[in-house]
């Protein structure tokens, strides 16, 4: 069952899902109806999930699960990463790579950096201490709120560059 991101628990379950590119607005307008449509019919044991999914910052799937009445069974996860597989071979964007990690620019754009390359843009100053990172790691909604995007200096990234 679909709610919005605030009627939800700040306890509530978190994945993030992170393109290889951007979307395009036109991708946008395909994808977001169709994450509302699975949303709304997610369950779990045959009971429905109060959840919310959407896009962000046009690179993002994120879903949002309320577990505090219903666990979110390990199928009920796996159903939501079959959707996501299938959103990627639709739209031929990669959101399993996480070898990849984001970056926004103090302009707000965002970029990806590989791992490979992720110390060597450090020590050529295209990425600092302060450089905004976005953490997929997160797993609550009020971590997601909070900590999704941090200070480089401020997350798990920050050992690659040292």
């Amino acid at each position: 069952m679909i709610r919005d991101l605030i009627a939800l628990p700040d306890t509530s379950k978190v994945w993030v899902y992170q393109g290889n590119k951007e979307l395009s607005y036109d991708q946008i307008d395909f994808l977001r109806p169709k994450i509302y449509e699975y949303v709304d019919q997610w369950a779990s044991h045959g009971k429905s999930i109060e959840a919310y999914g959407n896009v962000f910052h046009k690179r993002f799937i994120v879903f949002v699960a309320d577990e505090s009445e219903l666990q979110v069974s390990g199928c009920s996860i796996d159903g939501s990463v079959h959707f996501v597989k299938w959103a990627a071979k639709e739209l031929d964007i990669d959101f399993f790579d996480r070898m990849n990690y984001a970056i926004m620019s103090p302009e707000e754009e965002i970029s990806t950096i590989h791992h490979i390359d992720f110390k060597q843009s450090f020590d050529d100053g295209l990425i600092n201490e302060n450089s905004l990172v976005f953490d997929n790691l997160v797993n609550t909604k009020t971590r997601f709120l909070t900590e999704w995007i941090k200070p480089l200096k401020d997350s798990w990234h920050y050992k690659f560059v040292n």
